[in-house]
């Protein structure tokens, strides 16, 4: 996901609809919040259409969203409306949960155009991580193909891809026109990426898929006719527009890339940065807070590692133990559909154990799947959340194209990260919660999500994972990983780390394999400050547990616990911090 995409995904999801008003507040206050936000949730379906598709609201199906200059203005000027009409609102004659809600929306929109006047983060909008190359076959993936009008909806999006390949190399000329460009290893990858999705036959490619699945309501000659339709769309339209934009990286943009694609080489980049840094974190640390906590962090796991190797019985330094299991062929699977089963065999012996530590589950179930193969070897494991209509799963997305670089040891936390009790738990109980605003049943902030996420790796103990030395360290290694972002990222952005000094300390610290370091230290780049939601938020949800378990002593209950955490949605983690506060009152005062 590129910084523009971040940026706006935030501002998406403040806006929602509120539930009944309380007694003992302003009916008319009340009324005004609530319209507010049915008002805001439906312009936001209008305005980001590909986002609505993803939400499961299907109405605005046949158009793209615009992510043109233009259109960012609007954005920012229809925020500026919308935080004056909130704080027109008096928080005080609002219930409680309609105060937290209203704040919620005004800290995130004010934080939005905070980011305003850094203009030269909206123009990388692609970059190896994500953007549109790789964005029309997610969404054609979670597009509905049951009707004949969803089809049409869906030739209309394809019809519609030139202009977008337009907007985009249009932000992109304004990046390189301000002296903002995406790093040059990032942006290296982007040429192969979009020639992994443009066979010779078009209907081998990832982009021609919702053709194969065509709802069998639809009469069969109608769908031969459909599918026909679609080949020549993606002839016609979408593979010229994607050779297009091949021609403009490769011929107009690499050249003006450097390989330091730091912050702090780009204009006003340093003040950007620190902007980033209080979004993606949620707080007012600075960067060499942030760095500080990493160092200690990582020498913490390290040590703790380094047990779990004399645990093992391995009598050689850290680094022979690393490299024995990176490279021992027991350690990996040579075929992609036994890692795929390996990691469903993980979720057959997580699911019957969750009840342990959460007194609610979610109903909607998940799977396990591969990532598209065009996407590469360096793409991370990733979750996709349901529909928010309930009409899917959600998804576990494994990269079986890096198979060597995934050993087995690993596989057990990066399950419960992804899947269960980690992404898939908190998304889809979120969506749930039909008591909470819309933008509150969902993601927004990366500090509480990623923070949930690398928590949950931490439960594994209590559901039966890490059982042998060889999965605890891989589970502390994963930690560990995220530890080291916070230095990593600090130092490439704030403190003129290089790149390959920043892979030379991560890869020794952690005990990864380089391969693997690389193109994780090239996210850092085109993604400043997100990797450091992970171990703050984390640490702030270890820290509120602790504190609960301190103050109620034999009354703290860690499934009601887990319950407070996620039952509130996502919010910003000071918000999170008064909510747990309220929560460990009221188990005080509780019979």
């Amino acid at each position: 996901m590129t910084v523009m995409r971040s940026l706006l995904l935030a501002m998406c999801l403040l806006i929602g609809a509120a539930g009944p008003a309380h007694a003992g507040t302003d009916p008319q206050a009340t009324q005004r919040l609530h319209a507010l936000f049915d008002s805001e949730w439906e312009w936001e379906m209008r305005d980001d259409p590909e986002r609505a598709t993803y939400t499961g609201d299907h109405r605005h199906g046949a158009q793209l969203t615009d992510r043109s200059r233009a259109a960012d203005e609007k954005r920012y000027a229809h925020a500026r409306e919308r935080l004056a009409t909130l704080r027109g609102i008096d928080r005080e004659q609002l219930a409680p949960a309609d105060r937290v809600s209203r704040d919620i929306m005004v800290q995130g929109t004010q934080e939005w155009l905070d980011g305003e006047k850094f203009a030269g983060l909206n123009t990388v909008v692609l970059d190896g991580e994500g953007g549109l190359h790789n964005d029309l076959a997610s969404l054609l993936r979670v597009s509905p193909v049951a009707t004949e009008a969803d089809v049409r909806n869906m030739l209309a999006r394809l019809a519609q891809f030139p202009s977008r390949v337009d907007q985009v190399i249009a932000r992109l000329r304004d990046g390189i026109a301000m002296g903002w460009v995406a790093a040059r290893a990032s942006m290296q990858q982007v040429p192969a990426q979009i020639d992994g999705q443009l066979p010779d036959d078009v209907t081998r490619s990832p982009l021609y898929e919702p053709f194969t699945r065509l709802g069998m309501g639809i009469p069969p000659d109608t769908r031969t006719a459909l599918a026909a339709d679609g080949a020549a769309a993606l002839r016609a339209h979408v593979y010229p527009a994607m050779r297009r934009l091949r021609t403009f990286i490769v011929d107009e943009y690499l050249p003006h890339t450097r390989e330091n694609g730091a912050m702090s080489t780009r204009p006003n980049g340093a003040a950007a940065y620190d902007y980033l840094v209080r979004q993606h974190t949620t707080t007012d640390l600075g960067a060499a807070q942030v760095h500080a906590i990493g160092l200690r962090e990582v020498a913490r796991l390290r040590g703790e590692m380094e047990a779990q190797m004399r645990a093992a019985g391995f009598a050689g330094s850290f680094a022979e133990f690393v490299h024995f299991l990176n490279t021992d062929p027991r350690f990996f699977y040579t075929d992609p559909e036994a890692l795929l089963a390996g990691y469903r065999d993980i979720a057959k012996r997580v699911d019957p154990e969750l009840p342990k530590l959460f007194a609610e589950l979610p109903r909607t179930p998940y799977g396990v799947r591969a990532i598209p193969a065009h996407e590469g070897i360096g793409k991370s494991e990733n979750y996709s959340g349901p529909p928010r209509d309930g009409s899917g799963a959600g998804w576990f997305n494994a990269n079986v194209v890096a198979i060597a670089q995934r050993p087995i040891w690993n596989m057990e936390t990066l399950f419960a990260h992804e899947a269960v009790p980690g992404h898939h738990l908190q998304t889809a109980r979120a969506r749930e919660l039909t008591d909470l605003p819309r933008f509150r049943r969902g993601g927004g902030y990366t500090a509480y999500g990623e923070g949930w996420a690398l928590y949950a790796e931490t439960l594994g103990p209590e559901l039966g994972l890490y059982k042998t030395p060889y999965t605890r360290f891989g589970h502390l290694q994963w930690q560990s990983l995220r530890a080291a972002r916070l230095v990593i990222d600090t130092g490439i952005h704030a403190f003129g780390w290089q790149r390959t000094q920043a892979i030379d300390w991560m890869t020794e610290r952690t005990g990864m394999a380089r391969e693997f370091i690389e193109p994780q230290v090239d996210r850092y780049y085109v993604w400043p400050a997100q990797v450091l939601s992970y171990m703050i938020g984390q640490l702030k949800i270890v820290e509120l547990r602790d504190r609960a378990r301190a103050t109620l002593g034999a009354r703290f209950d860690i499934r009601r616990f887990h319950m407070a955490v996620l039952d509130n949605g996502a919010m910003p983690l000071g918000a999170l911090e008064q909510q747990i506060d309220d929560w460990i009152a009221r188990e005080k005062a509780r019979p």
